[in-house]
């Protein structure tokens, strides 16, 4: 049995297939990781969603920006814009499946056994593993729960930009989902900078990709994560593995192999 890491597929169903092909992957014997943004931007976001969810319970998937963003759109808190591509998705007859199957997906997963940890975007440097499974957990409560609908009236937003223990409500909600699906560049005390989306070389003044900075408090752990496509696969801290090679833009769909941490990828502008 192997396990693959897969990178930001946003409805890029093909190039998955052909990369499955070429590992060989049995969903039989094998076992499968999605860094999250399942969809959107994507030709073929309905599909990947009907190609996906009869593997549930063979996958693991953490939630992404555009994960969340389809359930702020389906629950009606959230207009699509001009670029995605989910209106196809609300308009089959088994979304409201697809949905409910969403958001009872993590934004942090964890397995010790292998040794690894999964988040779409990042974990802020001031925050240990166990701080950061709790926080996870908190929001990921809140998905699952009769506060759904007020936690994506507010999920928007670039405010609070920094971590403070005393924050509450969905100011706190919103900072931990940032920090776990939006982020790339932060402070060394996790102030955000949500607007820069150039690569690890051109950080804002004062800010450094989230895995650079020394005292990181995850340092110990290999962590897998996606969102981040300009830094082609490369990210320039060990124990890091930066898996959004940039499909949906004509790039790769890239694999890890976890047992062995053998790459693989598959070109996405054919």
């Amino acid at each position: 049995m192997s396990t693959y890491a897969i990178g930001d597929i946003q409805g890029c169903l093909e190039p998955l297939k052909r990369l499955l092909d070429r590992v060989n992957f049995d969903p039989a014997a094998d076992r499968l990781w999605i860094a999250g943004d399942l969809i959107n931007r994507g030709p073929s976001s309905r599909a990947t969603l009907e190609f996906l969810y009869p593997m549930r319970d063979r996958l693991i998937s953490v939630l992404g920006n555009h994960d969340l963003h389809l359930l702020a759109v389906a629950r009606g808190h959230r207009q699509p814009n001009t670029k995605d591509t989910i209106e196809e998705i609300l308009g089959d007859d088994n979304h409201p499946e697809w949905i409910e199957w969403l958001r009872t997906l993590p934004l942090l997963h964890h397995d010790p056994a292998l040794g690894y940890v999964m988040v779409h975007a990042g974990i802020p440097p001031q925050w240990d593993l166990e701080r950061a499974k709790a926080h996870a957990r908190e929001v990921e409560a809140v998905l699952q729960s009769n506060q759904l609908d007020d936690f994506l009236a507010h999920m928007y937003g670039n405010e609070p930009s920094v971590w403070k223990n005393k924050l509450y409500g969905v100011e706190r909600q919103r900072v931990i989902t940032n920090y776990f699906t939006r982020m790339r560049f932060c402070t060394p005390e996790g102030e955000l900078d949500l607007q820069s989306k150039g690569d690890a070389t051109t950080p804002p003044p004062g800010f450094a990709p989230w895995f650079a900075h020394r005292k990181h408090k995850c340092r110990e752990h290999k962590i897998i994560f996606g969102h981040w496509a300009a830094l082609a696969g490369e990210a320039t801290a060990g124990n890091v593995y930066a898996l959004d090679t940039g499909c949906v833009w004509g790039g790769t769909l890239t694999a890890l192999r976890l047992e062995d941490e053998q790459r693989f990828e598959c070109d996405c502008s054919v």
